[in-house]
């Protein structure tokens, strides 16, 4: 005989039915709701059926966090799927921002995209190598347009101290990029 009780796997098969059985009674009791409102939330219809696709899989590695009763269940789905869908506007408008910097306008060719990339991929290293409160000083005022009255309410700094940093910051930046630039110090 072997180490394992002869209870041991009919438990376990026993808890993984229940999981799949309230996983079910989940989609069936909610899939609908949910679908009426991704859809509105969502430009097509294959994004809407993934979007709650993405609620469900959500649901079933925290199964354990749906709250008991249909109108508290609904709650939670509801929550879920809605930060799924602005997790991904989120993403979508990083991207939009990122291709702004990169004004496809200004890249005619393959050659000033590349040349694009390489400048924006040193400009990103300069900033990494800045202290960290100085790097998000910088791309605060410089990338994010906020004023240092803003920054510093922020921070929790005078904006004294965020002139400052910022100053120092661009100081070093252009100490770094200056070797690209044909520059010297």
């Amino acid at each position: 005989m072997s180490g394992i009780p002869a209870l041991a796997l009919p438990v376990d098969q026993a808890a993984a039915d229940d999981r799949r059985e309230k996983l079910a009674a989940l989609y069936d009791a909610h899939e609908h709701r949910l679908y009426r409102l991704a859809r509105r939330l969502a430009a097509t219809a294959d994004d809407a059926d993934d979007l709650v696709q993405e609620t469900f899989l959500r649901a079933a590695k925290s199964l354990s966090s749906v709250p008991a009763g249909p109108t508290k269940e609904e709650a939670w789905l509801v929550r879920v799927l809605v930060n799924i869908r602005r997790d991904e506007w989120r993403r979508s408008s990083v991207r939009k921002r990122s291709l702004a910097i990169l004004d496809p306008g200004e890249i005619a060719d393959d050659s000033n995209l590349e040349s694009a990339l390489h400048a924006r991929r040193a400009v990103w290293t300069a900033l990494d190598r800045l202290h960290p409160r100085r790097r998000a000083i910088v791309v605060m005022a410089e990338l994010e347009g906020m004023s240092p009255s803003a920054i510093a309410a922020l921070l929790g700094v005078s904006p004294m101290t965020v002139r400052w940093h910022l100053s120092m910051g661009r100081r070093d930046l252009k100490r770094a990029l200056a070797p690209l630039m044909g520059g010297t110090t």
